[in-house]
């Protein structure tokens, strides 16, 4: 047999040389095309949003800086889909209406609430008061303008950014398991669903982290949001500073990592100790001898306000020319809260949760957000599934007072029940492991306290109807039907963005109303909701959603789709339990505030939305929330000096 080498054919053969060589060409220039062919317009953002830290209820310092981060990803002559993600305990109905107004006044059409979602990461340690209700801003002594500023103008400007960074690239979506970094607070609540839906899931507490890697086509990987399911109280309840607690260490860590490594190293790499980049790690060190030391190190911590996800930044030591190289977005990372788990019972004052590095707070969130952070770069490094499809919306206002939800019945046909007017029952107060109530509260009352009953009639006494449609809760807040000084609880809101191969589904809550969203973009379906979702009540959404999308008959929507739930989205309405969780009345139960069938009233209008996403019907826009801002009421008193004490240096 004759061999022929390259040269060989060459010399010998020239003109099947050149064919070959012909061949070969067209092979790696369609190969190229192939691979570099963008499927979207993809923006990333990230801007300061920490807000006051002096001067207001039980915050006299900062820990770690906050941010809010963006991503947009939009056809390149089509729809778009906006998700912001904030360093906050959870998102407003006020502060997401008027960053719509200014994204209106900037940019006309393109940016609504139709295609915008603004999530928290549900850190119990940012500056409160910048929600519209009641019950929700007491404990900061009432609206707190500086905070609400430092997060409209903070949104505003990362969604900024991401828009100028618009540039072709591609988003990867990819999935994994994190067993050590959450638990389920309320097992006895879980219990009580059935055994049969039990039997379907290995674990009582969502496992599941699911990621997108964002690709320019240019720069490669600029970019990565990711969701997963756990509380943001690794900072314990004695905490009083500024944090972002785990999940906003786990995107420090993230971000660092991919500024000290470059494009797709393993975090085994020599600038990082232990998993953890040396930058972040020294700032939450191993070991705290001395707290005020700690204090001293978080202070010096620097977070430049505003700094440019591009441009701005110095990278020129990168691959390219100083000068190009300059103009490479920055790398943004975001974990996102999803649905949560759900606390112990007895005497609530003594029942307290504890982190891995107890009795250090600081330590238990950078381990909790160290285990996040290497389970996401283990996915972002072998993110291979490519998100594909169109980018689509739905959004409605629902009032959800009085709500009829139609339930399904074994053999067929359905009932009629209705969901109530917001209320808070007795084990509202009794709170949980990772924040206990005081006085004589506890999980599980399905009575109440005659004492408390006196109290709470002070107030506003429920009246029978509502006591009936919120049945077993006894009512301790009647906050639905409260209106002085003015409301007490918040509207409704959720709304889905779908495309083709992603579904962003954005829900906000508050008292009265429902705002449904509902976005996809490609396989993957991101359901953003304004409340805490239990496992189970998660599990339920995420499958009644993608049912209605796989059977809708739309050939873009296969079993191959993705759903995840993003938590506390465009506002707040506290908890959504099963049926089944409701009846137990634990915190999660006694929270949430539209009485035991909230969750068959989520999932019907998710289902709706779906529905119409998928067989391109239009929806109704629905009754708009209130705005409240010139209400609000603040019992802060202002700055009259500001100076460090003569015995104490500033730090």
């Amino acid at each position: 047999m004759e061999l022929f080498s390259a040269f060989d054919l060459y010399r010998r053969r020239p003109f099947w040389f050149l064919i070959s060589l012909v061949f070969l060409l067209l092979t790696l220039l369609n190969s190229r095309v192939v691979l570099s062919d963008p499927d979207y317009l993809i923006g990333l953002g990230s801007y300061d949003i920490t807000g006051p830290a002096a001067d207001t209820r039980l915050l006299p310092g900062v820990h770690f800086r906050l941010r809010a981060r963006a991503f947009i990803a939009a056809e390149p002559k089509g729809n778009r889909a906006v998700f912001v993600n904030l360093d906050a305990c959870m998102a407003s109905q006020l502060v997401t209406a008027r960053v719509i107004e200014r994204l209106k006044a900037r940019y006309g059409d393109l940016y609504t609430e139709k295609n915008v979602a603004i999530s928290g990461i549900h850190s119990h340690a940012g500056p409160g008061g910048y929600l519209q209700y009641v019950v929700y801003i007491v404990t900061s002594l009432g609206f707190v303008r500086q905070s609400f500023d430092a997060l409209v103008d903070g949104i505003e400007k990362c969604i900024i950014q991401a828009h100028e960074n618009l540039h072709p690239g591609s988003i990867f979506v990819n999935k994994g398991e994190i067993l050590d970094a959450g638990a389920n607070r309320s097992p006895g609540a879980y219990l009580n669903n059935p055994a049969e839906e039990r039997s379907k899931y290995k674990y009582d507490f969502d496992t599941e982290m699911t990621l997108l890697k964002f690709v320019d086509t240019e720069w490669g990987p600029v970019g990565s949001f990711n969701w997963f399911a756990t509380h943001g109280t690794s900072m314990s309840r004695t905490n009083s500073l500024i944090s972002g607690d785990n999940k906003g260490a786990a995107a420090r860590f993230m971000e660092d990592w991919f500024q000290q490594n470059g494009i797709g190293n393993s975090y085994s790499d020599e600038s990082v100790v232990d998993g953890t980049p040396r930058r972040v790690s020294n700032i939450i060190p191993d070991m705290h001898d001395n707290h005020h030391e700690l204090l001293e190190l978080a202070a010096s911590f620097q977070s430049p306000s505003g700094q440019p996800a591009t441009k701005i930044l110095s990278i020129a030591k990168r691959v390219r020319s100083a000068l190009r190289q300059a103009d490479k977005p920055g790398f943004t990372l975001d974990y996102l809260v999803t649905s949560i788990t759900v606390p112990a019972g007895g005497k609530n004052e003594l029942c307290y949760g504890r982190g891995p590095g107890y009795p250090d707070e600081f330590e238990s969130t950078r381990i909790i957000g160290e285990r996040q952070f290497r389970k996401a770069v283990d996915l972002f490094n072998t993110a291979s599934e490519k998100i594909n499809g169109k980018i689509d919306h739905r959004h409605s206002f629902v009032d959800f007072s009085q709500l009829e939800v139609a339930l399904p019945k074994q053999g067929g046909g359905s009932d009629l029940v209705k969901t109530c007017p917001a209320a808070m029952g007795f084990a509202f107060a009794a709170g949980t492991t990772d924040g206990p109530g005081a006085f004589d509260f506890k999980q599980g009352d399905n009575e109440g306290n005659a004492f408390w009953k006196l109290v709470r009639n002070f107030l506003k006494t429920p009246g029978k109807e509502q006591v009936d449609c919120q049945h077993p809760k006894p009512i301790l807040l009647d906050t639905g039907e409260m209106k002085k000084p003015y409301d007490w609880a918040m509207i409704f809101g959720a709304t889905v963005t779908l495309p083709v191969t992603k579904l962003f589904v954005h829900g906000s809550c508050s008292l009265q109303y429902f705002q449904s969203k509902f976005s996809r973009i490609g396989q993957l379906v991101i359901l953003s909701v304004p409340g805490e979702f239990t496992t189970m009540a998660g599990r339920r959404l995420r499958d009644a959603v993608k049912t209605v999308l796989v059977s809708s008959g739309n050939s873009e929507f296969n079993s191959d789709i993705h759903v995840v739930i993003a938590g506390l989205t465009n506002t707040y309405s506290q908890y959504v339990t099963t049926f089944e969780e409701y009846e137990v009345q634990r915190y999660e139960g006694a929270s949430t505030l539209f009485g035991p069938h909230t969750l068959s009233a989520y999932i019907q209008e998710f289902k709706k939305l779906a529905t119409a996403l998928a067989n391109g019907q239009s929806v109704e826009p629905g009754p708009q929330p209130p705005d409240l801002l010139d209400k609000q009421i603040s019992l802060l008193t202002p700055v009259v000096m500001g100076r460090n004490p003569s015995w104490h240096a500033f730090w």
